[in-house]
């Protein structure tokens, strides 16, 4: 793991090369990889629905890079995820009908319980030719509010964690949900949170802030940034200080400190003089179509409830206008990146923060490479027809 502190916040890490002085870092060498190119890993588990937008008896249509899927929950009530394609006409299964535990096509009514398999065909005779076995069932979990599935090698599912978020549902946090269609690779969103020298386009909403990087550190998987955050000027927004326990945009340096352990990132900060952080966010950023250049970012806000009962109640409506307009303005400025990327055919950034080289590597090295789309049973030969 390299780490740095205050001292290298300039130039971060030290890998000195031939006669530059330590601490030296280049750009991006020729011959990397485009990042905009790189694809985000299916090993691990993504939301891709708010839990309460899968409603008892009813379907949802959503996917994952390309991959499109439908969601339905039954009379049981679990969610299934499955391929959304109907085996027999390629139907969308999204279209069908619940019917206790097994979703329907909604053309010719062949039934799918919830691991793809068929489960009737009305008109099926003794004798007719034998059916397709079903279409891809895709492990699925609920979790913190949302609906997780697994895209990748299914036989991978069980063993890979879920994100631990103890602050959701605790009794002293309330927590925020976003879920936003973000036109851009996810790259650009986890550039975006964890690049904090960008206070500058949220200068109506937040004021003048200056950010001083303290040190980051990173690992094959990980990158870490902290922040000191000093107001220095300017009309801020009122929920930003609610937001922050009256922290941040006051007179008071706030420490704010993000991490992207991919795939997901992590943003805490605490107040001066607080021992525990006033707000976490947890968020995740996932493709949606086959180049993914559109993603969904599903984002969890856990705000620490004061002491005083209600207040963060009556402050909600605030904070939610607060959090929302920040991140209009942060999707604006990815958005803008995605076309210009799309213009010119290649990234032509000249990126020069440390920081952004090095969760660009981690993202690349983790990440699986855009090509020729898969068949779409995808990663279960077994159930293609």
């Amino acid at each position: 793991m390299t780490e740095t502190g205050s001292e290298g916040a300039a130039t971060v890490t030290a890998r000195a090369v031939g006669d530059r002085p330590a601490g030296h870092r280049d750009p991006e060498p020729a011959g990397l990889a485009d990042l905009r190119r790189v694809g985000a890993n299916p090993d691990f588990w993504y939301p891709v629905a708010v839990s309460g937008g899968v409603r008892r008896g009813k379907v949802l249509a959503t996917a994952f890079a390309g991959e499109r899927i439908a969601l339905y929950r039954g009379r049981s009530g679990p969610v299934h995820a499955l391929e959304d394609r109907c085996a027999h006409r390629q139907v969308p299964l999204s279209m069908g009908v619940v019917e206790g535990d097994v979703l329907r096509c909604c053309y010719h009514a062949w039934a799918y319980r919830g691991d793809g398999r068929i489960s009737q065909i009305p008109y099926l005779s003794k004798g007719d030719g034998r059916p397709p076995r079903g279409v891809r069932g895709y492990p699925v979990r609920e979790a913190y509010g949302l609906v997780f599935v697994f895209p990748g090698d299914p036989e991978k599912a069980a063993r890979t964690p879920l994100p631990e978020l103890p602050e959701h549902g605790s009794p002293t946090h309330r927590t925020m949900t976003f879920s936003r269609t973000v036109r851009c690779h996810y790259s650009f969103m986890h550039e975006n949170l964890l690049d904090m020298n960008h206070q500058f386009l949220h200068r109506g909403v937040v004021g003048k802030l200056h950010p001083e990087l303290l040190g980051h550190r990173t690992d094959a998987r990980s990158v870490e940034a902290r922040y000191l955050f000093t107001h220095t000027g300017g009309k801020r927004n009122r929920g930003a200080a609610l937001l922050a326990a009256e922290g941040i945009g006051g007179d008071s340096a706030d420490v704010m400190t993000i991490r992207t352990e991919y795939p997901y990132q992590t943003l805490d900060l605490v107040p001066e003089n607080a021992e525990r952080p006033a707000f976490r966010l947890w968020v995740a950023y996932v493709p949606e179509d086959a180049e993914q250049r559109t993603c969904h970012a599903y984002g969890l806000l856990m705000i620490e409830k004061p002491r005083m009962p209600g207040v963060l109640q009556l402050a909600w409506p605030l904070l939610r206008r607060f959090t929302e307009r920040v991140f209009a303005e942060d999707r604006m400025a990815v958005e803008a990146e995605q076309r210009a990327w799309d213009e010119q055919g290649e990234d032509r950034n000249h990126e020069i923060f440390p920081l952004i080289l090095d969760v660009r590597q981690v993202l690349r090295s983790n990440g699986v490479p855009l090509g020729p789309q898969p068949a779409a049973c995808g990663h279960r030969p077994d159930v293609c027809g």
